[in-house]
């Protein structure tokens, strides 16, 4: 089923037994934090914590913090079933004769019939906007302050909607909000994202920057804002296909921008290009606390909201925690996407341990002489992947999720002479190695067979694989006999 709001989604959750309500109060002042951690590394379920000291609302955790609820959230089986969506929504083949074309142009129509369908659906009122706040103060927030040395309360899971002055396109991303006052907020959208592209239009032109915040909208849109949906598609046109149906948007009540007409909170503002404040520390997803460094001030001009709104917030630190899972869930998802541009590609790993952006596997089909050097480049000149520290290319009939064995192969088959491709440039704005901010080194390792044609002189030798007779042999007596059934956990005949 679609979940047309965050309260749907967590009645789901509760009836499907993967949602704790924590009656007992807690303090939003590190308590919180703590017991999401103990919570999610334990792969348990989202948390309602329905007593927040000075709240007067109840604040959800651990949301989409496993698998199963992304999978649940978006709808489908698995990750890998919306991942089959999104491939048959972005692949297009050369037609084969005249009824390939007339079959591909068929599918064509029906892709953009689709999508036409699932625009967004403009309303005029919507539950976000059942109470506007008589002024703005807020410290009525159960804003959470994540670790000890962090500079202040922060909301870490807002929906942040910014436009294009240019072509008016809204785009959302989820960065995070340091609070500095009753109205005022730091907007912490790193260089390289889009908000921080539009931030950067409008100061051009010396003009204010309207911005709204949603905390807590319907699973699907809040993953949809985090997600690196393909230049030209609306994140809110992404929502709906993911959705199946179309997103309800309604005016925002004081600046030119729509908002989820669902949503649990909006706050409405703007950013003066002439503001900077210190923004952070914080305790970010390197396990580190990022550094203190001037961002954009948003002033929050309007509060609206339901009647009982629910406070979304997630917690970031060293994974495993939610952003990782979600980082998962997107790798898998989007796999498709990167397949168009690099049809080689077999399959992907980003490794929550690596922080799931700065260590990359790729299986590819080898067909050329350094195929992965282009692969590799590829990868880095293709959007977030841009940050991909250590990326490694291994042969097609390697399991990439198997980490040992990927470490086997690097370790085998990979010449640091001549394997190697090292090379500079952007990097994660959070990143701690490099020296000077947002410019770093990266290395690409080829841990591929090598053949004659790649420039290797001497023969390559055989690996080592059981007889398939002797295997089929031996797994009949491994069933038969009960001390080996006993041994391997098998039931004898």
């Amino acid at each position: 089923m679609t979940f047309r709001d965050l309260g749907e989604f967590l009645d789901r959750l509760e009836s499907d037994g993967d949602l704790v309500r924590v009656a007992r109060p807690v303090d939003p002042d590190l308590e919180i934090t703590e017991i999401t951690q103990r919570v999610l590394r334990a792969d348990g379920p989202a948390l309602r914590f329905d007593s927040v000291r000075g709240a007067s609302m109840p604040v959800v955790t651990n949301l989409l913090g496993s698998p199963r609820r992304v999978a649940k959230a978006l709808d489908a089986s698995s990750l890998d079933a919306v991942a089959e969506r999104i491939g048959r929504l972005v692949h297009l083949r050369p037609p084969a004769g005249v009824l390939g074309a007339i079959r591909d142009l068929s599918g064509t129509i029906e892709t953009l019939s689709t999508l036409r369908s699932l625009a967004p659906k403009r309303v005029r009122s919507g539950p976000c906007q059942e109470v506007e706040e008589p002024t703005v103060d807020l410290d009525r927030l159960p804003i959470l302050k994540c670790w000890p040395k962090d500079g202040g309360r922060t909301i870490t899971f807002p929906v942040v909607i910014t436009s294009d002055p240019d072509t008016g396109e809204a785009h959302t991303g989820i960065y995070r909000l340091q609070q500095y006052g009753p109205d005022t907020l730091g907007m912490h959208f790193q260089i390289h994202r889009v908000g921080a592209n539009n931030y950067r239009k409008w100061a051009s032109r010396g003009e204010r920057m309207p911005v709204a915040a949603v905390i807590g909208a319907d699973p699907v849109t809040v993953f949809s804002g985090l997600a690196p949906v393909p230049e030209g598609i609306s994140n809110f046109v992404f929502a709906s296909f993911l959705r199946e149906e179309p997103l309800e948007l309604v005016p925002a009540r004081s600046i030119p921008l729509e908002v989820p007409a669902h949503a649990e909170i909006v706050l409405e503002g703007y950013v003066d290009p002439q503001e900077r404040r210190i923004e952070g520390p914080f305790g970010d997803h390197t396990g580190y606390y990022s550094a203190p460094e001037p961002f954009p001030v948003f002033h929050v001009t309007r509060v609206t909201h339901r009647e009982r709104p629910v406070y979304l917030t997630t917690v970031t630190g060293k994974p495993p925690t939610e952003d990782a899972i979600l980082g998962k869930a997107v790798e898998r998802i989007f796999l498709p996407v990167v397949r168009l541009v690099l049809p080689e590609i077999v399959d992907m790993e980003l490794p929550i341990p690596g922080l799931f952006i700065n260590v990359g596997i790729v299986a590819i089909r080898k067909s050329y002489p350094d195929q992965p050097r282009k692969v590799m480049h590829a990868l880095w000149g293709l959007g977030q992947l841009m940050f991909v520290r250590y990326l490694i290319v291994v042969d097609e009939d390697v399991n990439v999720h198997d980490l040992s064995e990927v470490l086997y192969r690097v370790g085998l088959q990979a010449d640091p002479a001549r394997d190697l491709e090292l090379v500079e440039g952007p990097v994660d704005q959070l990143s701690i190695s490099n020296p000077v901010p947002n410019l770093g080194g990266k290395v690409g390792i080829d841990a591929t067979r090598k053949r004659p044609e790649d420039g290797f002189p001497r023969p390559w030798p055989e690996e080592i694989r059981s007889d398939p007779e002797a295997a089929r042999r031996a797994e009949q007596t491994i069933r038969d006999d009960p001390a080996l059934a006993r041994l391997f956990g098998r039931a004898a005949r």
